[in-house]
């Protein structure tokens, strides 16, 4: 059973719907039940007996575009584990973008972040290349890039304390620099981290990374690893909007794509692209009179 929840306007739903059932018919799959959930009622589910995931999450993205979407094989409940990307996921900036401004190099390393998170280039190298660019600048800038730049995405804050209510563990992991997600992670209340480091001597940045590059497969690993100190069956919700997440999505029960690439929106079994992070959370059933309130 493919269970699939989506949040759209209002206008025209029921017309929507019937585009949807016909493109699936045609496909020879059937939607068996489609109501308004009871816990969150802005959200339609459809339920469908048999068929393909990702052609059901296609077709209902068409129909109903613009919208929030999840779709999976089961019936879908909170997760215990979330693990999600931070630059333009959790926090509404590219931070090495924002950073390089301050040496005066925002437009070239902003060229080469894009074509990064779109899978045109090699992670790793591209990631050298931008930290190169930075040597000589002042530590200092990095503080103040936190404090003048860098803001949670609408809806992160509720997302991960409500998440946390509900017991479930939450892991920021991050092609980026410890130097801005270990403050990132305390101000949104995440439980670990794992990112790479840049280097620093004599206060300045020496356009090279503190140890091994933390990349696309260890965002993976890091899920993995996660996932398996709770067990089987315990599920696993994974957020992010770049190439270099699609590897953790293939190890999630949830791969939620948010405002992505087109790369990690094909890979992922949902998206948001309507509201804000916390629309997840009514995608996943929790009922807004169980939301904790966002503190920032």
């Amino acid at each position: 059973m493919l269970i699939a929840r989506l949040i759209a306007g209002e206008d025209g739903l029921a017309t929507r719907l019937e585009a949807a059932q016909s493109a699936l018919a045609r496909e020879g799959m059937a939607i068996a039940e489609a109501a308004m959930l009871d816990a969150c009622s802005d959200v339609l589910q459809i339920a469908v007996p048999e068929g393909k995931a990702a052609l059901l999450r296609d077709t209902l993205g068409t129909a109903f575009g613009p919208c929030d979407l999840l779709v999976a094989d089961h019936l879908i409940e909170a997760p215990r584990l979330f693990v999600s990307d931070m630059d333009s996921t959790m926090i509404g900036q590219e931070c090495i973008d924002e950073l390089a401004d301050y040496a005066g190099l925002k437009p070239e390393v902003a060229a080469i972040t894009e074509r990064a998170m779109r899978g045109e280039l090699d992670f790793a190298g591209a990631l050298r290349e931008r930290v190169s660019l930075l040597a000589g600048l002042n530590e200092d800038a990095i503080a103040r890039c936190l404090t003048e730049r860098i803001r949670p995405a609408p809806g992160a804050a509720a997302l991960v304390a409500t998440l946390k209510a509900k017991g479930c563990r939450t892991v920021l992991v991050t092609g980026g620099f410890h130097h801005f997600a270990d403050a990132v992670a305390e101000q949104l209340g995440f439980d670990r981290v794992v990112a790479n480091r840049l280097g620093v001597a004599e206060g300045r940045l020496t356009g090279a990374l503190a140890g091994a590059i933390f990349d696309a497969s260890g965002k993976a690993a890091a899920l993995r690893e996660e996932a398996a100190r709770l067990g089987e069956g315990a599920r696993v919700l994974a957020m992010g909007d770049g190439a270099n997440d699609v590897p953790m999505f293939a190890g999630a029960d949830y791969a939620v794509a948010y405002r992505a690439k087109p790369a990690a929106r094909a890979a992922a079994g949902g998206w948001i692209e309507r509201g804000d992070l916390a629309a997840a959370l009514s995608l996943l059933g929790i009922a807004r009179g169980e939301w904790v309130a966002a503190t920032c």
